[in-house]
C-alpha cells in the first residue's frame, strides 16, 4: 500500500465543514456482536473505518452489518504478523515534536493548524475558536467513540480529551518502526487516519496497549477500531502480533 500525497485543507474550510455537519475493561477476547439501541453520542456523525480510509472523516462508527463485518475480515485478515520487539531506544521525539503540522505525505498537513486542534475541528461538534483564531479550537462537545458518552470539552480542561494513536507509537516502534526513516514516523505520528480524539481516562488505561490487551469500552465500536487498527498498519506496512490479530478478527465475527 502506497503513502497517500498531501492535500492541504485551509483551517476555515474545515471549521466551516465540521459547522455544517452540526445539523443534526472487559476480556479483549471477546467477540459478542453489539446489541441495544445506537448510544446518543453518536449525534449520526461519525463515519465508518469502512468509508473513510483517508481519516480525513470523522469519528469511528460501528461496524454492523454482516455485509460490512465480512468486508471488515477481508482487511483484518491482510495484515501480516510478527513478534513485538524490544522497546530500547524508544522516544516520542523519535517521531517527531507532537503535533507538528510539518509531516508532508498526510492529510491536513500544513494548513497552518497542529495537528490536535485539526483533529478536534474534525470531530468535535458546537466547535468555539479562540478570539482572532480560526483553528484553536477552545471548546466544543465529542462524541466519544471509545465509551459512547458525550463529553462537553474545554480547553481549560485540556486531557479531558486526548488524541488517540490507534496503533501506539510505542507498539509500532516494537513492531518496526525503530529501522524506518524520520520522515516515515513522522506522517505515523501525525496521520488523521491513525488518530481520534476520545475520553482521557479511557486513552490513558490504553497506553501502548495492542487489541489483545485493550479494546475500546463500547462493545458495539470494538469491529470499527479493529478494522481501523488493521488500515493503518496496511497503510504503513507494518506487521501486527497473533494475538492481537486473533482478537481483531473476533471482534468482526471471525
Amino acid at each position: 500500500m502506497t503513502l497517500r500525497d498531501s492535500r492541504p485543507v485551509p483551517a476555515a474550510a474545515l471549521a466551516l465543514t465540521a459547522a455544517l455537519l452540526l445539523a443534526g475493561c472487559e476480556a479483549a477476547e471477546t467477540g459478542d456482536p453489539p446489541t441495544g439501541p445506537e448510544p446518543a453520542a453518536s449525534g449520526g456523525r461519525a463515519v465508518s473505518p469502512l468509508e473513510n480510509e483517508e481519516g480525513t472523516g470523522p469519528g469511528l462508527a460501528p461496524v454492523s452489518s454482516g455485509a460490512d463485518r465480512e468486508k471488515a475480515r477481508g482487511i483484518i485478515e491482510e495484515v501480516v504478523t510478527k513478534g513485538r520487539g524490544p522497546r530500547t531506544g524508544y522516544d516520542r521525539d523519535e517521531f517527531g515534536y507532537a503535533w507538528m503540522d510539518t509531516a508532508d505525505g498526510v492529510p491536513l498537513a500544513r494548513n497552518g493548524c497542529d495537528t490536535r486542534n485539526d483533529l478536534l475541528a474534525r470531530d468535535g461538534r458546537r466547535l468555539r475558536f479562540r478570539s482572532g483564531s480560526d483553528c484553536v479550537v477552545v471548546s466544543m462537545t465529542l462524541a466519544d467513540p471509545y465509551t459512547g458518552e458525550e463529553i462537553a470539552w474545554k480547553k481549560r480542561d485540556a486531557a479531558e480529551v486526548q488524541i488517540d494513536h490507534v496503533v501506539p507509537l510505542s507498539y509500532a516502534w516494537q513492531m518496526g518502526a525503530s529501522r524506518w526513516p524520520e520522515d516515515k514516523r513522522e506522517r505515523f505520528a501525525n496521520d488523521p487516519l491513525n488518530l481520534l480524539p476520545v475520553d482521557g481516562s479511557a486513552n490513558s488505561a490504553k497506553g501502548d496497549s495492542g487489541p489483545a490487551a485493550w479494546l475500546p469500552p463500547s462493545k458495539r465500536i470494538r469491529c470499527a477500531y479493529a478494522v481501523r487498527f488493521a488500515q493503518v498498519a496496511l497503510e504503513y506496512g507494518m506487521p501486527v502480533t497473533a494475538a492481537d490479530k486473533r482478537v481483531m478478527l473476533r471482534q468482526c465475527g471471525g
